[in-house]
């Protein structure tokens, strides 16, 4: 099964991501997340990277489709997987495309999470996230530590609320025609991601 998330910053992609990856046994390749991976090991893909990141925008499409291609013809891909954050642009859409007709892949489904500007921007610039486990907390306290581990928790980036702006301002302009262009494909299934996080995955499940 393969399965791309559409849905702006903060709709909720990664929760629902985790869901439907460990529901059909299947990798979910974030490429924000290991995105932020390599800029945390300082790496010359981090460097290039964090320079797009703190500045809200999007990264290379070059960089973007040599991380993608490496993920999902490895061996952890072999039964399907699950892109998030990926593509971001019809420019990419169609240099996946390319890249599943040399492999002889092809998308099952298409889901776009939808919230809206007002929720998404309360969502980021709320959030806190542990820089070891990477799990993500609502509070904005800078005492807040991780649940899960105990560390404290910070504040991402590209959660500043200025930043979060110019994130919504690019998904407005390079993402959201991805909403028409799977449609249009037969693939796009519209998903309410306003909702508790459990009744959204029961509404995603449905689909797939």
């Amino acid at each position: 099964m393969i399965v791309i998330l559409l849905g702006a910053p903060g709709a909720g992609k990664g929760t629902q991501a985790k869901k439907i990856s460990e529901k059909f046994n299947i990798p979910h390749i974030s490429t924000g997340d290991i995105l932020r991976q390599e800029i945390k090991k300082g790496t010359e893909l981090g460097k290039k990277a964090e320079e797009y990141v703190k500045g809200g925008h999007l990264v290379s499409d070059d960089l973007i489709i040599e991380i993608i291609k490496g993920k999902i013809t490895g061996k952890e891909a072999q039964k399907g997987f699950l892109l998030d954050g990926f593509p971001r642009n019809i420019d990419q859409a169609k240099m996946l495309e390319r890249l599943f007709d040399q492999l002889g892949y092809s998308i099952d489904k298409v889901i776009n999470i939808s919230v809206d500007k007002e929720e998404v921007t309360k969502r980021l610039s709320s959030r806190r996230v542990c820089p070891s486990c990477r799990k993500i907390s609502k509070s904005a306290e800078n005492n807040d530590e991780c649940p899960e581990c105990g560390e404290q928790t910070v504040k991402r980036a590209d959660d500043d609320i200025s930043v979060i702006k110019k994130r919504l301002e690019v998904y407005e302009e390079e993402t959201e025609p991805l909403i028409g262009y799977y449609r249009k494909k037969g693939l796009l299934v519209d998903i309410d991601g306003s909702a508790h996080h459990e009744e959204v995955t029961e509404r995603v499940l449905e689909h797939l």
